[in-house]
């Protein structure tokens, strides 16, 4: 259809994720973005080669970088040199270039569970029975290990984060496009990360997680901020996920699906309306 953009759609619809079907979503959300835009779909690893075939590039459930960091830095490398049109954009300064930003929030003082990547910070750190130990380019919990205080003197820095181990009610997410509020999910229990029910945030709740939004400064694109409720009641950041954020939108009700679509669709025509119109 004359007019119309031609949007690259960035899947791996084969990642086997714990307790989420990264596939179905994708399949739904592109089913919906094809009524305003033509649509292909790529995996990951072939979205460098075929992007410049179309007005802009969505990356959605693409699956832990980690797993081709070569292949992905080459495609950002790629897209910046020719001038792509990446949503999200690469500007991002959350989980997309990698965990530095959680020693920055640290360190300027956000509720953000306290992280250190240096033997003599550890001080710094609250006495807890445990410590969370993680690769600064980890996803998906991969390379995650729990430690005691005495072992950490004996970690080989440089790669890792070390936080302490948080004793939380549960944690939630908040979901943004752009920089508006779309919907909250929470796991109420603990141990089950992916077993989401619908959370309807409090004022407070949404002041938190628009601090990080702000901080980020996308202008476009999907985000989402995960936290953890602590005992005492503050909200602690986990991680902003501005990369490929899953979404859960199987189990929100259907009028919050829609809407996420349409401001998702909205999002997309003023990131490639900056385009010259063929």
């Amino acid at each position: 259809m004359p007019g119309r953009r031609k949007v690259l759609f960035v899947t791996d619809l084969a990642y086997q994720a714990r307790g989420r079907r990264y596939c179905d979503e994708d399949i739904f959300l592109t089913s919906r973005l094809r009524d305003a835009f033509d649509i292909a779909l790529c995996h990951p690893l072939d979205a460098a080669t075929l992007m410049d075939a179309f007005d802009g590039v969505v990356v959605r459930n693409s699956g832990p970088v980690l797993h081709y960091q070569k292949q992905y830095d080459a495609f950002r490398e790629q897209a910046t040199a020719r001038g792509a049109r990446i949503y999200n954009p690469l500007s991002g300064r959350g989980d997309m270039a990698g965990k530095q930003y959680l020693l920055d929030l640290t360190a300027a003082g956000y509720p953000v569970i306290p992280t250190v990547d240096r033997p003599e910070d550890l001080n710094l750190l609250p006495e807890v029975g445990q410590y969370a130990v993680k690769p600064k380019a980890g996803a998906d919990s991969i390379g995650l290990t729990f430690l005691p205080r005495k072992e950490l003197d004996d970690l080989t820095y440089g790669d890792v984060l070390v936080q302490p181990r948080v004793d939380f009610r549960y944690e939630v997410s908040f979901y943004y496009v752009d920089d508006a509020f779309q919907y909250a999910l929470h796991a109420p229990d603990p141990q089950r990360r992916w077993v989401l029910e619908p959370y309807e945030p409090t004022d407070a709740d949404l002041g938190f997680a628009r601090r990080f939004i702000d901080w980020n400064t996308l202008d476009h694109g999907i985000q989402r901020v995960d936290a953890c409720r602590a005992q005492d009641g503050e909200l602690l950041l986990v991680e902003l996920e501005d990369l490929n954020p899953y979404l859960s939108l199987n189990l929100v009700p259907e009028q919050t699906r829609d809407s996420f679509v349409e401001s998702m669709t909205s999002s997309l025509h003023r990131f490639l309306d900056t385009l010259p119109r063929p």
